[in-house]
Parts: C-alpha cells; structure tokens; sequence
C-alpha cells in the first residue's frame, strides 16, 4: 500500500509559475511509475504528466506539454510538477498518482491506470 499526499497548490496569476510536490510514504516508491492527474469542476479526471520508474522516461498531456514539467527523487520517495505560463485553463484539483511499473521505462497516461492517488491540491489560476 502507498499513500500520497500533495502539496504546493494555490492562488497564481495568468503567466505565473507553482510547484507541486507529492510524498509517498507505506512503503517505498522504487519500483513506481507515477504521474499527475486533474480534475477541474465539472469535468472527468484527465492526465497531466507520468514519469516511469526509472525517472528516465517522461510524457505529458498536449495541453500541458512545453510548459509542466515533471520529476521524481526515489531515495527521497518524492515526485514534483513544476507548472510555468500557467493560464486558467489549468485550474482543477491535481492529484499525485503512483502504480508498479511493468517495466523501468513504462509509463501511464490514463487515470485508471493508477492503482494509487493522493488526495488533490487545488490550483487556481486568475486571468
């Protein structure tokens, strides 16, 4: 079992910039393949950005890509999204995910792919 939790979230401008952070804790995250999730109001659960086990391979959605960018310290069993030029578009609870990775490299990018979510941080962005 791996718990998560997620911190970092806020109030921004249009153009500004938050870094997410999430801690895992149960047991450890080597072995994991991770990503973030977001939900805004009245929306489905969509994918943001995943990370394989290793931290070699990345992806991200479209919307998000060139702009987010996502990284992991596994001996810190610690993952952080840095989100820049943020536009309100992005506003929606973001969750940390986490699920065994069939391989080092593997990556997720669907929402039920996660066997393991945080809680959510809420991001605003203001126009």
């Amino acid at each position: 079992q791996v718990q998560l939790v997620e911190s970092g979230g806020g109030l921004v401008q249009a153009g500004g910039s938050l870094r997410l952070s999430c801690v895992a804790s149960g047991r450890t995250f080597t072995g994991y393949a991770a990503g973030w999730l977001r939900q805004a109001p009245g929306k489905e659960r969509e994918f943001v950005a995943a990370i394989s086990s290793s931290g070699t391979a990345t992806g991200y959605a479209d919307s998000v890509k060139g702009r987010f960018i996502i990284s992991r310290d596994s001996d810190k069993n610690t993952m952080a999204l840095q989100m820049n030029s943020l536009k309100p578009e992005d506003t929606a609870v973001y969750y940390c995910a986490a699920r065994r990775g069939v391989v080092s490299y593997s990556l997720y990018y669907r929402a039920d792919d996660y066997a393991y979510k945080g809680q959510g941080t809420q991001v605003t962005v203001s126009s």
